[in-house]
């Protein structure tokens, strides 16, 4: 794909997601059943809701007397996504006026889903099934229903509207099932969050725009809101928030609580809170290192380096609070790490004082946020002083959340 967008000073081809992938080979494979001609090296032709054409190889095909299945490889292009050079298949068939369709899997369950072709085209029934390697929905909360096919509200929109596009071009009047499926899907899914979000058996068909732009924050963000929503149809009313596999780790060693499914925001701590916020959640506790919350309590949401480091100089303040002289001082500001920062306050007595000024900061930064809506509190811990302490609402909210766990 001849697409590239510019982050960090490089040129990152973009590429395009499963959604088109199956989009396409339904298209195809519709094609070639209802008649069309499928010339050696012809490319599918598909335009994505980014308004973006593609131009899509199709990588083999096979047909019996009255189906067609037609594959596509996926590419992510420079995004490192574990799903590019997996083959997404669409089979398409066609069904007899006797025979009834598969089960139509989630044109009018779910408000996101598109409406039945029935009721928009009363020429064509178009029928859509997820197969082998296509993950299956096990908790609410998700964008498809639970026990069916994880193909989401837009990529299947993509690929109904170009199956029907096939149709009223060859004026096919009748029913036709396609059926999505990834032979590698099963496998691929092992090194993807689908099994922490309750799809099994395979990947999930995605995409909003049809186009994988590399690096993207945006699809990360997406993965954070998704395992909250599961969260809240699972009747949570409270969350655990980690940036990471530290804070998680610390929670389970340490901390009093049971076994809790926690959400890791990574470095977009005020998109997890806002968030979190809008999904109508009563509180929220959040734990992690300090060396990502004590950028978080001078109001920096989002911990990536690149955005603000600013770390020792924020501990500095803090720890001038608390009494730390002049030479103190300097000899933070050239610390590497925050646990360094924390040797040199716990030699200079002063480590209790500069983490509870710390802790009061976090405090007002972290319900700012979420503009005093929900219960918030902070747990800070390092990796070589364990807790390190915890914000006002912590302690209620640690309660609160082993009653909900029980």
């Amino acid at each position: 794909m001849d697409q590239y967008v510019i982050k960090d000073n490089q040129k990152l081809r973009c590429g395009y997601t499963t959604g088109s992938c199956a989009a396409g080979a339904a298209q195809r494979a519709t094609a070639v059943l209802l008649g069309a001609d499928l010339t050696k090296g012809e490319k599918i032709v598909l335009d994505t809701p980014k308004g973006i054409r593609l131009e899509l190889p199709i990588e083999c095909m096979e047909q019996g007397s009255d189906w067609v299945s037609c594959a596509v490889k996926k590419d992510g292009g420079d995004d490192p996504d574990v799903t590019t050079g997996i083959l997404i298949y669409a089979k398409v068939s066609k069904v007899s006026e006797d025979e009834k369709c598969q089960t139509n899997e989630n044109y009018q369950t779910n408000e996101n889903s598109p409406k039945d072709e029935k009721s928009q085209n009363d020429d064509v029934q178009i029928t859509l099934t997820g197969g082998i390697g296509v993950g299956r929905v096990t908790k609410k909360g998700l964008a498809c229903p639970v026990g069916e096919a994880a193909i989401n509200p837009v990529p299947r929109s993509m690929i109904l509207e170009q199956v029907k596009l096939v149709c009223e071009e060859f004026a096919y009047q009748g029913k036709l099932n396609v059926e999505i499926s990834v032979p590698e899907g099963a496998e691929t899914a092992k090194r993807t969050f689908n099994s922490q979000l309750g799809i099994v058996g395979g990947i999930s068909i995605l995409g909003t725009s049809g186009i994988v732009e590399p690096m993207s924050e945006q699809a990360l963000i997406d993965t954070i809101k998704v395992k909250m929503n599961v969260r809240k149809a699972d009747g949570a009313e409270y969350l655990v928030i980690t940036p990471g596999n530290y804070g998680e780790t610390f929670l389970k060693a340490q901390m009093e609580l049971p076994e809790i499914d926690t959400v890791k925001c990574s470095n977009y701590v005020g998109d997890a809170l806002d968030y979190a916020e809008l999904a109508g959640f009563k509180g929220v506790l959040m734990v992690g290192h300090i060396g990502k919350f004590i950028k978080v309590a001078a109001g920096i949401m989002n911990t990536h380096s690149k955005y603000g480091d600013a770390r020792m100089e924020i501990m500095g303040v803090h720890a001038a609070m608390a009494g730390a002289s002049k030479s103190v001082l300097e000899e933070l500001l050239t610390c590497v790490t925050t646990d360094g920062a924390m040797a040199v306050l716990e030699r200079e007595g002063l480590r209790e004082q500069t983490m509870q000024s710390v802790l009061k900061a976090l405090d007002i930064r972290i319900k700012e946020r979420v503009h005093h809506k929900l219960q918030i509190g902070a747990i800070l811990f390092s990796n070589q002083y364990g807790y390190l302490g915890e914000t006002a609402d912590a302690a209620e909210l640690k309660k609160k959340l082993s009653q909900q766990a029980k």
